[in-house]
């Protein structure tokens, strides 16, 4: 006997390649329908997942910039954002949260801002409010002053076992900056 079946859930739906009934199965991207005649029949079909950016509520009042439809709480694989109640005909999307910009602008590119961000496993990091046109993303707190050593414009602050202490933002550089290094915690 297949092990797959032996999870699989009768879903009441002919097959389209063979008439033979649909089953939900799970596999390692999650549930999907396929054919209960497999191995001889290899049809499959994704399931519509519940965290796919599905409407948790209408937000009335507040209108997509786009095509002026309603705009909509949604719950995505990534958490909670505001989209497009016309989705997908309309693929427009915001944050809750905005990030808090800093007034440090980017040595990078120098025409944006450094903005805080959050990457899809929780971690906090600064990067270029003109992504993705320019690139630049630091994972320490950025703060004002310039390396002595290669004069990159952007210092970092990391905790250490000394305490928190300023480096150079530079990739290239890195190097612990000596002047005005004492930070009280």
């Amino acid at each position: 006997m297949n092990k797959t079946a032996l999870f699989a859930v009768r879903k009441n739906e002919p097959c389209p390649q063979c008439g033979a009934e649909l089953v939900i199965r799970s596999g390692k991207h999650g549930a999907f329908l396929g054919c209960s005649a497999y191995p001889e029949c290899d049809y499959i079909r994704p399931l519509k997942n519940q965290a796919d950016g599905h409407i948790v509520k209408i937000l009335e009042g507040q209108f997509c910039p786009v095509c002026q439809a309603e705009l909509a709480l949604r719950q995505g694989r990534y958490g909670m954002f505001i989209g497009c109640s016309r989705y997908p005909d309309c693929t427009h999307t915001e944050l809750i949260d905005k990030p808090d910009e800093t007034t440090l602008a980017c040595p990078q590119c120098e025409k944006g801002k450094l903005v805080q961000r959050r990457s899809r496993y929780g971690k906090t990091f600064h990067a270029c409010d003109r992504y993705p046109d320019c690139q630049f993303a630091v994972n320490f707190t950025p703060v004002e002053g310039e390396c002595e050593f290669c004069h990159f414009p952007l210092l970092i602050e990391k905790k250490t076992a000394r305490g928190v202490r300023r480096f150079c933002a530079s990739k290239a550089c890195g190097k612990p900056v000596t002047a005005g290094n004492s930070i009280e915690e």
